[in-house]
């Protein structure tokens, strides 16, 4: 895919990987909106990228995004759903219920609601693209993590069913499952090998050449 003039919109889009992403499109002359919980406009943005206030967990706001993109430019060619959200490594018995319920409301929901909301747009021009930024913990789970293991299986488990929903369409769905990276993601309780994680913007350039592909990998594993 030719990514030039491309409509791409990201959700968390103002800092880790969904900043790193949007700047690699950027570079690819993509013209890109992305989205932030906690400002009204995201600000420290580069020319070419756009951005508003939207929670993945309001499926209003996840309306409000795409309505926005598309009043804007007319398209929508590439929709990322990127924002995630984890937890401490807890045993099972330990893990607090109301955190669980956040974290599968910004991965699993944040995910679903996103996804509904391009759908409509796609389907009518019978073309586009879905990525939904996953984990490697949907492929090999961990018994200290479950919720967040959890939360992206079952995206894991949507990224399947709606690319059988929407192949009709011709509408490409794309899985990506990243291993661990070096993002604001643990906050102070980083992991004793944080620093042989990978650079947020080694994940993105992996995402964007991926698409750039004449046949794109519908299931992309990222690892060093």
């Amino acid at each position: 895919m030719n990514l030039k003039n491309r409509i791409v919109v990201i959700t968390g889009g103002s800092k880790g990987l969904g900043k790193a992403l949007a700047l690699c499109f950027l570079k690819e002359g993509s013209k890109i909106v992305v989205c932030s919980k906690n400002e009204e406009e995201p600000k420290n943005l580069e020319n070419g990228i756009v951005g508003i206030k939207a929670d993945v967990t309001k499926e209003n706001d996840m309306k409000n995004l795409a309505n926005f993109a598309m009043k804007k430019f007319g398209q929508i060619d590439i929709w990322i759903n990127n924002v995630g959200t984890g937890m401490g490594h807890l045993p099972i018995e330990k893990v607090d219920s109301k955190q669980a319920h956040e974290v599968m409301d910004v991965n699993f929901f944040g995910t679903f609601y996103g996804s509904r909301s391009v759908m409509k747009y796609m389907k009518k021009k019978k073309s586009g693209v879905i990525i939904n930024i996953i984990s490697s913990r949907a492929l090999v789970p961990s018994p200290f993590s479950a919720v967040y293991s959890s939360s992206k299986w079952a995206v894991r488990g949507f990224t399947k069913l709606l690319r059988e929903a929407l192949r009709e369409y011709k509408i490409f769905v794309i899985a990506a499952y990243p291993s661990g990276m070096k993002t604001n993601f643990f906050g102070k309780a980083k992991p004793a090998d944080y620093k042989d994680y990978m650079e947020p913007e080694f994940v993105a350039e992996k995402i964007v050449q991926n698409l750039k592909q004449s046949k794109p990998k519908d299931e992309l594993i990222i690892k060093k």
